[in-house]
């Protein structure tokens, strides 16, 4: 759940889908989108663009919460390490999903996690997907349900965009937009109180 007091974890992104993912995996935090400029660097590979861009938020936010555990991700899709972004209009959407069509690609999730006084954190998570090969009537109905905005590679495996995919290998989660499993590792890495974690119980004092 978002906690509506000071929160000892804070989430470095607006993501509606990471909110509901951590919220869902029952932790409690505080959202602080990184206020930056994603630039992806020529030269540099998806991974290290996704781990890049997920540091440089995640400094971000602890700057100014110091106190905090931060905790911040960036997604991309890679197709023969060529990068797909968020298309811009329904155009760049369509060629983007005739280039996904009847082929592989890899969807590859940055995490980084600044815990207070302490280094930030960071690997990167992958999962591959194979499309359908999608006709241009099942490509131009996907489309008009607007799904595929503000979605890098045109398209939500959790939604709608799930009928056009044939397979997922790796974490489901990731292609969703954070891997679950792979972040609450991360936060243990980073001393993330073990009581404040999903599944955690109640201590209990020693009886009289």
């Amino acid at each position: 759940m978002i906690s509506s007091s000071p929160s000892l974890l804070v989430l470095a992104s607006g993501s509606p889908r990471r909110r509901e993912l951590l919220q869902d995996a029952g932790l409690e935090f505080e959202i602080l989108p990184a206020e930056l400029e994603e630039v992806f660097r020529a030269g540099r590979s998806p991974e290290e663009n996704a781990g890049e861009l997920a540091r440089l938020k995640a400094d971000w936010a602890a700057a100014r919460r110091p106190e905090c555990f931060v905790l911040a991700a960036d997604t991309l899709v890679a197709v023969d390490g060529r990068l797909l972004g968020k298309p811009r209009d329904r155009g760049e959407a369509r060629r983007m999903l005739r280039q996904l069509s009847g082929r592989s690609h890899q969807v590859i999730t940055g995490l980084a996690c600044h815990p207070p006084g302490g280094p930030c954190l960071s690997e990167t998570v992958a999962s591959t997907v194979t499309f359908k090969p999608l006709s241009e009537e099942r490509i131009e109905a996907y489309l008009d349900t607007g799904e595929y905005r503000d979605k890098a590679g045109a398209y939500a495996i959790q939604g709608a965009g799930g009928d056009l995919v044939q397979s997922c290998e790796g974490s489901f989660s990731n292609v969703v937009g954070l891997p679950v499993e792979q972040t609450l590792a991360l936060l243990r890495r980073c001393g993330f109180p073990e009581d404040r974690l999903p599944g955690a119980r109640p201590s209990r004092s020693a009886s009289p």
